[in-house]
């Protein structure tokens, strides 16, 4: 795994797509500063101790976070009403970004579950 890989990822992306994810990708670093970068299953993965905490990815009508766990969505559900999600992803708009504050509370959640 490696930072260029979400890098070339990134730059793949037609605006607003790619500045949006760039946010996200500076919100879940701003919470896991050494987190290893790089790509899982065709999308940005961030792992923390060899294990993937946070993701994401650009689809062709909307962005998706990705947990890795379905377990995340469902402890903050009631942060996320606002969200089109499934098991798995939260989507939002390709031109909103998540606000750092719920995206500190997913890779949070999903830590905490790490740890358990």
């Amino acid at each position: 795994m490696t930072v260029d890989e979400v890098d070339a990822y990134l730059a793949r992306l037609e605006e607003p797509k790619r500045t949006t994810l760039e946010a996200l990708r500076r919100s879940i670093l701003a919470v896991v500063p050494d987190a290893e970068q790089g790509i899982s299953y065709g999308m940005p993965a961030f792992r923390v101790d060899g294990k993937v905490v946070a993701g994401f990815a650009a689809f062709k009508n909307h962005l998706a976070y990705l947990p890795h766990s379905g377990e995340v969505l469902t402890v903050l559900g009631d942060r996320l009403t606002e969200y089109e999600r499934t098991k798995s992803s939260l989507h939002f708009p390709i031109d909103e970004p998540l606000p750092d504050g719920l995206i500190r509370s997913l890779v949070d959640a999903k830590l905490q579950i790490l740890d358990r």
